[in-house]
């Protein structure tokens, strides 16, 4: 990062027009001054020490935006920026007839929180399905392994291809955060596939949903997601579409951030 950022002082009004900084790392924040061309950065985490220290030392030089409102407001105390959703490929992940089982994937991890969709998915008596790369062997034979059985099964870590496939047949996806999470992938990617989904209500998911393409429950609550996967199960396939194809796609988000590197470079020739 520090050779990238000194090469791009020395000849950055030469090459480009502007830099998008979609790294998690404090130095091309810290020496966004250095350049002679505006720099974009993306705040895809929590606030950090390394470069929320970086904003303190050159941050102003910046343009800041965050991938949910969630975001923005955790750096609101040190940074005013836009928010940009994230998106998700809508022309590669098309949409499924459903009515398989219960689907949630990810790192399986403790604050991914499988367990609590395992026991709501029982509570509500519906199949569930699950895939992702057991990061916590400690956490997965301690607290998963032992809830697996016939109506609850783990497939492994799948790549994109079969893992969509299972998103497009499922029923309903499960997303079940301990943390405020930044933003929330799997739920978009749930909707561009035609999935409604039943998601503890933290961090940005309540901007990702609405009425029409999931339900929300406290967070940790077994029982109240046991009802919302049940309730969500039962939308229209039509209107999780329709919410990613809107709301969550990649065109979307491509525009927005060509719409704001084209201000801020319009603002600098000007300025």
């Amino acid at each position: 990062y520090l050779s990238l950022m000194v090469g791009l002082a020395r000849n950055s009004s030469d090459r480009f027009d502007a830099v998008l900084n979609v790294r998690i790392h404090h130095l091309p924040v810290a020496m966004s001054g250095l350049l002679d061309v505006p720099v974009v950065t993306t705040l895809h985490t929590p606030p950090v020490g390394w470069i929320e220290s970086a904003v303190r030392v050159d941050g102003s030089a910046s343009t800041f935006v965050a991938v949910s409102s969630h975001m923005r407001e955790a750096w609101s105390d040190s940074i005013d920026c836009s928010v940009i959703l994230n998106g998700v490929d809508t022309e590669r992940l098309r949409p499924g007839d459903g009515g398989g089982p219960a689907f949630w994937s990810g790192r399986i991890v403790p604050e991914k929180g499988l367990e609590f969709a395992i026991d709501a998915a029982n509570l509500a008596g519906v199949p569930l399905d699950i895939a992702g790369p057991a990061y916590d062997s400690d956490y997965f034979e301690s607290a998963i392994r032992p809830r697996l059985g016939e109506s609850v099964r783990y497939l492994g870590h799948l790549d994109h291809d079969v893992l969509f496939e299972h998103l497009r047949r499922a029923s309903v996806t499960l997303v079940t955060p301990r943390w405020d999470e930044p933003y929330g992938l799997v739920a978009a990617e749930s909707l561009a596939a035609g999935t409604p989904v039943a998601a503890f209500d933290r961090g940005a998911l309540r901007e990702i949903l609405d009425d029409g393409s999931g339900r929300l429950a406290p967070g940790d609550d077994i029982h109240a997601l046991a009802a919302a996967l049940l309730q969500a199960a039962n939308l229209p396939r039509a209107g999780a579409r329709e919410r990613a194809e809107t709301f969550c796609s990649l065109e979307r988000m491509v525009d927005e951030y060509e719409a704001l590197l084209r201000s801020v470079t319009e603002g600098r020739v000007a300025a």
